[in-house]
């Protein structure tokens, strides 16, 4: 079971190696390795970074 910690910047997520995205396991975004331990930092995004949903 992956813990996810909410902190002002983004996301520091804790995971085993079978709980990892494929975008974590090719190092995509920052991870870290501890012991049997993986710590995953996402970081938030801001309003100017969402995706827009155009009208159809």
């Amino acid at each position: 079971m992956a813990v996810r910690i909410r902190l002002p910047g983004g996301t520091l997520k804790m995971k085993t190696y079978r709980e990892l995205r494929a975008r974590e396991r090719d190092r995509r975004v920052p991870v870290m390795k501890m012991g049997s331990l993986y710590l995953v930092w996402s970081k938030s995004q801001s309003p100017q970074e969402k995706p827009h949903d155009s009208p159809r």
